[in-house]
């Protein structure tokens, strides 16, 4: 039988349907499609798509098991190394990963990890399924988990699962982190997906305290010397949003893309007036960046009523970071993208409200320290960009708050922590941390990797200690 070259498309809902919506845009395999696309894995006796998951699942055993139907065998396989794998089959960049390194790419596309992934994760979801809660012994070590995001509950999981009695201190109302303030409910459904894992760790027997913020309520020294913790694990993301440091940037109407997706996506301004978050948009939004949280805003725009919405990103389509995945949907979707274009102003009427973006053009150079060509203004090129609304999304950086009230944790000259990348390890004993607080922004599957590292590493630390 010839090898089929091509991946299976995901089913998706039509674009313009969707773009008005806040479905799921990606309807995911069925039975058949599934182990069709399985049966384009060849199975190597070397798999190199192992070697691009941050947390080693056994790629070729669990599409051998879909290929044959057997979906219980294939998400166990999963989940002997993957905590999320239903959310990590929606949002990590395979592309850039497993699926970067599958034998079948070289020739034709790469086996769909992803999409079997999900496939998998999905069928599992519909299950019912009886999770005991861990019996403690009375002299159990309590560890505190700071955050809970990716990081913060791939590492509750593994610890709770080591014996550990857990504690997850999460400073929002709700659990989840990035998953469930950053990412958008059309990519990610929340009550579906993220709620589910969140209250299967707490049926095993995982504490989560929401409107907890660790630096105010209590330090990381207090959580270990006054409130009995043995260890902690700091995994509190980058949360902190970085701006153009441009004129007008004060004026009403323009947005952090932290904040305008966490009003929607967490505080459910897309459900106005059931929900009490207004987020106004108008009729013409332009989103500054280039990245999956630029996409992210652009499209959710779109679905808050925008008629135009416009990216502007001051290099070409070649040097976009979001993975390719998002800016084919966002162009489906009728996102005007301004490439080669950048900020200087942001114009303001006589109310100090957004009017328009004042932009320069922009050509590329040489490549700078990222590797990436240099963008360079063109002189007496500017232009005006007619908006009522500005979403900056240039990158985010740590929240410096558990940092500047733990001295004796060491941190770089960005602000994020100095843990051993092996074990996640600070320079404060007993303290370990993880995920974009220590990297900067990055992907979930990075995060809950660093998470399950940590996890091991803090169970190696205890019982020494003990």
């Amino acid at each position: 039988m010839a090898l089929v070259m091509k991946k299976h498309a995901m089913p998706e809902q039509d674009p313009q349907v969707r773009a008005h919506n806040f479905n799921e845009v990606a309807l995911g395999y069925d039975r058949e499609t599934a182990i069709a696309e399985a049966s384009r894995c060849l199975n190597c006796p070397k798999p190199r798509c192992v070697q691009g998951c941050p947390v080693q699942v056994k790629i070729p055993n669990f599409i051998a098991k879909v290929k044959s139907g057997d979906f219980a065998d294939a998400i166990g396989i999963i989940k002997e190394s993957n905590a999320l794998p239903a959310v990590c089959g929606r949002v990590c960049p395979q592309e850039n990963q497993c699926e970067k390194y599958c034998v079948m790419g070289v020739r034709g596309e790469p086996v769909g990890i992803g999409r079997l992934e999900r496939f998998a994760a999905d069928y599992d979801l519909k299950k019912p399924h009886e999770i005991k809660p861990i019996k403690y012994a009375a002299d159990t070590q309590k560890v505190a988990v700071v955050g809970s995001g990716p990081a913060g509950l791939s590492a509750a999981g593994e610890l709770a699962k080591k014996g550990y009695k857990v504690t997850v201190f999460e400073a929002l109302h709700k659990a989840g982190g990035v998953l469930s303030y950053g990412i958008p409910e059309f990519r990610l459904p929340k009550e579906k997906i993220v709620q589910v894992e969140i209250a299967n760790l707490k049926k095993l027997g995982v504490e989560i305290r929401l409107d907890t913020v660790i630096g105010k309520l209590y330090t990381v020294d207090e959580l270990m010397q006054e409130e009995g913790f043995a260890a902690v694990f700091v995994s509190t993301g980058a949360g902190l949003p970085s701006f153009m440091h441009i004129p007008g940037e004060n004026l009403n109407g323009v947005y952090s893309a932290n904040e305008f997706l966490t009003r929607c996506n967490l505080m459910k301004a897309y459900k106005f007036p059931e929900y009490h978050t207004p987020l106004k948009v108008g009729k013409t939004v332009a989103v500054v960046g280039g990245g999956n949280v630029a996409m992210d805003a652009a499209r959710t725009s779109l679905r808050l009523g925008a008629e135009h919405v416009y990216i502007v990103y001051r290099r070409s389509e070649k040097e976009l970071p979001a993975r390719l995945e998002e800016v084919h949907h966002a162009k489906d979707e009728g996102i005007d993208f301004k490439l080669l274009n950048n900020p200087v102003e942001v114009i303001g009427d006589e109310n100090g409200n957004v009017k328009a973006l004042r932009c320069i053009k922009m050509q590329l150079g040489e490549p700078d320290a990222s590797g990436r060509r240099r963008p360079i203004p063109i002189e007496g090129s500017e232009f005006e960009l007619p908006v009522e609304t500005v979403v900056v999304a240039i990158g985010q950086g740590p929240n410096p708050l558990v940092q500047s009230t733990t001295p004796d944790m060491h941190t770089n000259k960005r602000g994020n922590i100095v843990a051993d990348e092996a074990t996640g390890a600070t320079t404060k004993a007993g303290v370990f941390a993880g995920g974009d607080i220590v990297t900067g922004a990055a992907t979930v599957i990075l995060a809950m990797g660093a998470g399950k590292k940590a996890a091991q590493a803090i169970d190696e630390y205890l019982k020494k200690k003990a």
